[in-house]
């Protein structure tokens, strides 16, 4: 095996490329060597590369197209054919293309669409100029070729979460190592209050992947709703094999999330799948999600239901659904009112979200009401909610909470005992 195979070799394993690709990119690149120094304008210059030998061989291609109408003149620009009323038939460009009596002066029995290869005569050397030129097109070629396949295969990522680790911050960017490339957290996507501390690790959402001058953009999220479905997919079995389906999700990153789940089997409990014994699921993805709490809501067909349940941690009088305007009316106990808006409206807010409704809350009374869809009212609300968030149905601490009663009973019957 010759060195230069060794070398494409490598290259191939380094840069993670087809080895055929790098023999492309190679065959390209002195086939404009050769057309700077030896071309001439009207050959389409075509190089067969041997890396086992390191030799070459050059070519003029041309396809064999219809004969143009007589009296046509050839020269250096491409020919465009038209019709009587000047609409574009096809186009004659003689670096390319040969005329059908051209081609049979040189082969019998040529047909139309065939091509025709001229060899032309290889130089021992192609010149000091030709080889720079051939080296900066293999350099240029091999990164376009790195920059395609990085693409690719992050693009066919959009939508999925990775595991990815903090580079660096460029201003209020976030750069983030994903592996073979680097994503970015524009401001938007990004948590308030998270710290993006370099070499930290994070679950990502990719967002989009798109091809700029610089090669791809990866536009990553900490802050869309659907990581926090993925999340859910990856740390609880029922929701990745289906048994559990999460209906809808709403979210204020950072603060606080609720999830609708559902179980089409009877003898699965939705809400208890996403908890996990003694809480260990919902605390992982807290966890994973900086902290951020989280409510768990069983989905219900039942519109009214639905809403009541999302609602929670408040507890629900009644619900009137209004369809027309697909509003839902809700009325709750007075000492209920402050969790049912949350803090700066935040729960009748995700609510409202989740539900896709919109809602009206008023106390039995009729004197205080409250719209999700009016901020005015959200904020003249805010003192009932007495700056309190509610306490989530499932998060973190309540979950050890429950932990703690269920272990106390134990304690008190073993000193009874005694």
């Amino acid at each position: 095996m010759s060195e230069i195979v060794n070398a494409i070799k490598q290259i191939c394993e380094e840069k993670g490329l087809s080895y055929e690709a790098v023999i492309g990119t190679i065959e390209s690149a002195l086939a404009a060597a050769y057309r700077k120094d030896y071309g001439e304008k009207n050959q389409n210059i075509k190089v067969e590369y041997n890396p086992e030998t390191n030799g070459t061989r050059v070519f003029d291609v041309k396809t064999v197209v219809e004969d143009l109408p007589a009296g046509t003149e050839l020269g250096e620009e491409t020919i465009t054919l038209t019709d009587d009323n000047g609409e574009e038939i096809r186009k004659f460009n003689p670096k390319n293309d040969i005329e059908l009596k051209n081609a049979l002066d040189i082969k019998d029995s040529v047909k139309l669409g065939e091509e025709l290869r001229f060899e032309l005569p290889t130089k021992e050397e192609y010149g000091r100029m030709a080889a720079q030129t051939a080296k900066q097109v293999i350099i240029q070629r091999l990164r376009e070729a790195e920059r395609d396949m990085v693409f690719e295969e992050f693009k066919n990522k959009e939508g999925e979460v990775l595991t990815g680790t903090v580079a660096r911050r460029e201003g209020r960017l976030v750069l983030v190592d994903i592996g073979k490339a680097t994503g970015v957290i524009l401001p938007d996507d990004q948590v308030r209050g998270e710290i993006y501390r370099p070499g930290s690790r994070f679950k990502v959402y990719v967002k989009e992947v798109r091809l700029s001058a610089k090669g791809p953009e990866i536009l990553l999220s900490r802050g869309s709703d659907e990581i926090l479905r993925k999340v859910f997919s990856f740390e609880i079995p029922e929701v990745a094999s289906g048994l559990v389906e999460i209906k809808a999700v709403a979210r204020e990153a950072g603060s606080r999330a609720k999830v609708a789940v559902w179980a089409g089997a009877e003898n699965i409990d939705p809400i208890g799948s996403c908890v996990g014994q003694r809480g260990a699921r919902i605390q992982t993805i807290i966890r994973e999600l900086g902290g951020e709490k989280i409510d768990i809501i069983e989905y219900n067909e039942d519109f009214s239901a639905f809403i009541a349940n999302a609602l929670a941690p408040a507890k629900v009088e009644s619900v009137e659904i209004n369809q027309d305007s697909h509003t839902a009316f809700v009325k709750v106990a007075a000492d209920q009112l402050s969790l049912a808006i949350g803090k700066s409206g935040q729960n009748v807010r995700l609510a409202a979200r989740l539900t896709n409704w919109k809602l009206d809350i008023s106390d039995l009374a009729g004197t205080v009401e409250v719209r999700s869809d009016d901020e005015a009212s959200l904020e003249s609300a805010e003192d009932l909610s007495e700056a309190v968030t509610p306490e989530p149905v499932v998060t973190e601490e309540s979950v050890e909470e429950t932990v703690v009663e269920e272990v106390k009973p134990k304690k008190l019957k073993k000193s009874k005992k005694e």
